[in-house]
Protein backbone atom coordinates (compact mmCIF):
# COMPACT_ATOMS: atom_id res chain seq x y z
CA UNK A 1 0.00 0.00 0.00
CA UNK A 2 2.62 2.31 0.81
CA UNK A 3 4.80 1.98 -2.49
CA UNK A 4 1.48 2.17 -4.44
CA UNK A 5 0.64 5.39 -2.65
CA UNK A 6 4.22 6.90 -3.29
CA UNK A 7 4.25 6.37 -6.33
CA UNK A 8 0.68 7.54 -7.38
CA UNK A 9 1.08 10.93 -4.98
CA UNK A 10 4.18 12.03 -6.89
CA UNK A 11 2.95 11.17 -10.06
CA UNK A 12 0.15 13.67 -8.93
CA UNK A 13 2.97 16.20 -8.09
CA UNK A 14 2.24 15.69 -4.40
CA UNK A 15 4.79 15.06 -1.70
CA UNK A 16 3.98 12.84 1.19
CA UNK A 17 6.15 12.69 4.44
CA UNK A 18 6.66 9.09 6.18
CA UNK A 19 4.17 10.24 8.59
CA UNK A 20 1.50 11.08 6.38
CA UNK A 21 2.24 7.96 4.41
CA UNK A 22 1.82 5.87 7.86
CA UNK A 23 -0.95 7.26 8.53
CA UNK A 24 -2.82 6.28 5.51
CA UNK A 25 -1.59 3.10 5.77
CA UNK A 26 -2.95 2.93 9.11
CA UNK A 27 -6.30 4.25 7.94
CA UNK A 28 -6.48 1.56 5.03
CA UNK A 29 -5.51 -1.22 7.35
CA UNK A 30 -8.61 0.07 9.62
CA UNK A 31 -10.53 0.20 6.51
CA UNK A 32 -10.69 -3.40 5.12
CA UNK A 33 -10.37 -4.76 8.71
CA UNK A 34 -14.06 -3.22 9.22
CA UNK A 35 -14.73 -4.02 6.11
CA UNK A 36 -14.81 -7.75 6.99
CA UNK A 37 -17.85 -7.21 9.04
CA UNK A 38 -19.20 -3.86 7.85
CA UNK A 39 -19.82 -2.97 4.37
CA UNK A 40 -17.61 0.31 3.10
CA UNK A 41 -15.78 -0.98 0.67
CA UNK A 42 -16.10 -3.04 -2.84
CA UNK A 43 -12.17 -2.13 -3.33
CA UNK A 44 -10.16 -5.10 -1.15
CA UNK A 45 -7.12 -5.16 -2.29
CA UNK A 46 -4.27 -3.19 -0.27
CA UNK A 47 -2.70 -1.01 -3.67
CA UNK A 48 -6.45 -0.92 -5.11
CA UNK A 49 -7.37 1.21 -1.65
CA UNK A 50 -3.61 3.31 -2.27
CA UNK A 51 -4.45 3.95 -5.66
CA UNK A 52 -8.12 4.19 -6.19
CA UNK A 53 -9.41 5.70 -2.81
CA UNK A 54 -6.32 7.52 -1.95
CA UNK A 55 -4.73 8.91 -4.52
CA UNK A 56 -8.16 9.53 -6.21
CA UNK A 57 -9.03 12.05 -2.95
CA UNK A 58 -5.25 13.89 -2.96
CA UNK A 59 -6.15 14.65 -6.30
CA UNK A 60 -8.19 17.06 -5.34
CA UNK A 61 -5.61 18.82 -3.65
CA UNK A 62 -4.43 20.09 -7.09
CA UNK A 63 -7.81 21.29 -8.45
CA UNK A 64 -8.28 23.70 -4.68
CA UNK A 65 -6.65 25.60 -2.50
CA UNK A 66 -7.39 23.67 0.48
CA UNK A 67 -5.08 25.32 3.06
CA UNK A 68 -6.54 26.31 6.47
CA UNK A 69 -9.93 26.30 4.80
CA UNK A 70 -13.41 24.66 6.29
CA UNK A 71 -14.14 21.83 4.33
CA UNK A 72 -17.30 19.43 4.58
CA UNK A 73 -17.62 15.79 2.72
CA UNK A 74 -21.16 15.14 2.24
CA UNK A 75 -22.11 11.86 2.16
CA UNK A 76 -18.62 10.64 2.83
CA UNK A 77 -19.41 7.13 3.42
CA UNK A 78 -15.90 5.39 4.34
CA UNK A 79 -14.62 9.00 4.71
CA UNK A 80 -13.97 9.84 0.77
CA UNK A 81 -12.46 11.82 -0.27
CA UNK A 82 -12.49 14.18 3.39
CA UNK A 83 -10.10 11.68 5.20
CA UNK A 84 -7.27 11.57 2.51
CA UNK A 85 -7.74 15.49 2.20
CA UNK A 86 -7.27 15.67 5.78
CA UNK A 87 -4.34 13.23 5.94
CA UNK A 88 -2.44 15.11 3.06
CA UNK A 89 -3.17 18.62 3.68
CA UNK A 90 -3.56 18.94 7.87
CA UNK A 91 -4.66 22.30 8.15
CA UNK A 92 -7.96 21.58 6.82
CA UNK A 93 -10.65 21.99 9.32
CA UNK A 94 -12.88 18.38 8.01
CA UNK A 95 -16.18 18.35 9.04
CA UNK A 96 -17.31 14.43 8.16
CA UNK A 97 -21.21 14.22 7.04
CA UNK A 98 -23.04 10.78 6.24
CA UNK A 99 -26.69 9.51 6.99
CA UNK A 100 -25.63 5.75 8.28
CA UNK A 101 -24.08 6.58 11.87
CA UNK A 102 -22.46 3.23 12.75
CA UNK A 103 -20.17 4.22 9.53
CA UNK A 104 -19.71 7.53 11.75
CA UNK A 105 -19.35 6.50 14.72
CA UNK A 106 -16.61 3.84 13.08
CA UNK A 107 -15.06 6.93 11.39
CA UNK A 108 -15.01 8.70 14.56
CA UNK A 109 -12.99 5.97 16.63
CA UNK A 110 -10.55 5.27 14.00
CA UNK A 111 -9.75 8.68 13.27
CA UNK A 112 -9.28 9.60 17.10
CA UNK A 113 -6.90 6.57 17.58
CA UNK A 114 -5.05 7.92 14.51
CA UNK A 115 -4.84 11.61 16.02
CA UNK A 116 -6.28 12.66 13.34
CA UNK A 117 -9.17 15.71 13.77
CA UNK A 118 -12.42 15.70 12.22
CA UNK A 119 -15.91 16.38 13.15
CA UNK A 120 -17.91 13.45 12.78
CA UNK A 121 -21.74 13.88 12.30
CA UNK A 122 -24.65 11.26 11.37
CA UNK A 123 -27.10 13.52 10.00
CA UNK A 124 -28.97 13.85 6.35
CA UNK A 125 -27.56 16.25 4.43
CA UNK A 126 -30.83 18.31 4.25
CA UNK A 127 -31.22 18.21 7.69
CA UNK A 128 -27.42 19.83 9.22
CA UNK A 129 -27.87 23.03 9.81
CA UNK A 130 -24.66 24.74 8.65
CA UNK A 131 -25.79 27.04 5.96
CA UNK A 132 -23.28 28.61 4.19
CA UNK A 133 -20.72 27.87 7.03
CA UNK A 134 -17.64 26.00 4.75
CA UNK A 135 -15.03 27.15 2.30
CA UNK A 136 -15.38 23.86 0.26
CA UNK A 137 -17.94 21.45 -0.02
CA UNK A 138 -16.89 18.14 -1.55
CA UNK A 139 -18.84 14.53 -2.57
CA UNK A 140 -17.91 11.37 -4.48
CA UNK A 141 -20.43 8.86 -5.61
CA UNK A 142 -23.52 9.91 -3.61
CA UNK A 143 -26.08 10.70 -6.43
CA UNK A 144 -26.63 12.69 -10.07
CA UNK A 145 -25.10 16.20 -9.77
CA UNK A 146 -28.67 17.95 -10.14
CA UNK A 147 -29.43 15.98 -6.87
CA UNK A 148 -26.39 16.77 -5.47
CA UNK A 149 -25.96 20.46 -5.97
CA UNK A 150 -29.00 21.44 -4.04
CA UNK A 151 -27.36 19.29 -1.08
CA UNK A 152 -24.68 20.65 -1.05
CA UNK A 153 -24.11 23.80 -2.32
CA UNK A 154 -26.39 25.43 0.74
CA UNK A 155 -23.37 24.56 3.05
CA UNK A 156 -20.81 26.45 0.87
CA UNK A 157 -19.92 30.17 1.94
CA UNK A 158 -20.24 32.64 -1.57
CA UNK A 159 -16.36 32.93 -2.83
CA UNK A 160 -15.75 28.73 -1.88
CA UNK A 161 -16.52 26.23 -4.00
CA UNK A 162 -18.03 22.34 -4.51
CA UNK A 163 -16.16 19.83 -6.27
CA UNK A 164 -18.20 16.95 -7.44
CA UNK A 165 -15.87 13.82 -8.16
CA UNK A 166 -17.08 12.14 -11.66
CA UNK A 167 -16.53 9.33 -13.86
CA UNK A 168 -17.16 9.35 -17.35
CA UNK A 169 -20.62 10.98 -17.22
CA UNK A 170 -19.32 14.22 -15.88
CA UNK A 171 -20.18 16.66 -19.01
CA UNK A 172 -23.57 14.64 -19.23
CA UNK A 173 -24.52 15.41 -15.64
CA UNK A 174 -23.45 18.98 -15.74
CA UNK A 175 -25.93 19.49 -18.55
CA UNK A 176 -28.39 17.84 -16.75
CA UNK A 177 -27.67 20.00 -13.74
CA UNK A 178 -26.60 23.93 -15.27
CA UNK A 179 -30.65 24.76 -14.07
CA UNK A 180 -30.04 23.59 -10.72
CA UNK A 181 -26.36 25.12 -10.15
CA UNK A 182 -28.10 28.62 -11.60
CA UNK A 183 -30.91 28.49 -8.97
CA UNK A 184 -28.80 27.85 -6.04
CA UNK A 185 -26.25 30.42 -6.87
CA UNK A 186 -23.67 28.22 -8.30
CA UNK A 187 -21.13 28.81 -11.35
CA UNK A 188 -19.37 26.21 -13.23
CA UNK A 189 -16.16 27.17 -13.64
CA UNK A 190 -14.94 24.07 -14.84
CA UNK A 191 -14.48 19.87 -15.13
CA UNK A 192 -11.16 19.52 -14.25
CA UNK A 193 -9.40 16.21 -15.52
CA UNK A 194 -6.70 13.95 -13.57
CA UNK A 195 -5.37 10.15 -14.55
CA UNK A 196 -5.27 7.44 -11.76
CA UNK A 197 -3.45 4.68 -13.61
CA UNK A 198 -5.00 3.99 -16.98
CA UNK A 199 -8.04 5.82 -15.79
CA UNK A 200 -8.74 9.58 -17.10
CA UNK A 201 -11.25 10.83 -13.28
CA UNK A 202 -13.07 14.03 -13.35
CA UNK A 203 -14.34 16.83 -10.78
CA UNK A 204 -16.90 19.58 -11.56
CA UNK A 205 -15.78 22.68 -10.13
CA UNK A 206 -18.79 24.95 -9.09
CA UNK A 207 -18.16 28.16 -7.48
CA UNK A 208 -20.45 29.66 -5.21
CA UNK A 209 -21.15 33.11 -6.63
CA UNK A 210 -24.58 34.60 -4.85
CA UNK A 211 -26.47 33.49 -1.58
CA UNK A 212 -28.75 30.15 -2.24
CA UNK A 213 -32.12 30.66 -1.65
CA UNK A 214 -33.48 30.35 1.73
CA UNK A 215 -36.24 27.65 0.34
CA UNK A 216 -33.51 24.98 -0.56
CA UNK A 217 -32.29 22.34 0.21
CA UNK A 218 -35.57 20.64 0.12
CA UNK A 219 -36.63 17.44 1.68
CA UNK A 220 -34.22 14.47 0.12
CA UNK A 221 -37.86 12.88 -1.59
CA UNK A 222 -38.93 16.16 -3.03
CA UNK A 223 -34.80 16.48 -4.33
CA UNK A 224 -35.55 13.19 -5.75
CA UNK A 225 -38.92 13.09 -7.16
CA UNK A 226 -39.16 17.06 -8.39
CA UNK A 227 -34.84 18.18 -9.27
CA UNK A 228 -34.38 21.38 -9.89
Amino acid sequence: MKDTLLRESQQLGLSLSDEQLSLFCRFGEELLKKNQVMNLTAITQPQAVASLHFADCLALLNIEDFRNKQVIDVGCGAGFPGVPLKIGEPSIRLTLLDSLQKRILWLKETLDGLGVEAQCIASRAEDFKAREQFDIATSRAVARLNVLAELCLPFVKVGGCFLAMKGSAAREELDEAKHAINILGGKTEKIAEYQIGEAVHRVVVIRKIKQTPTQYPRRFAKIKQQPL
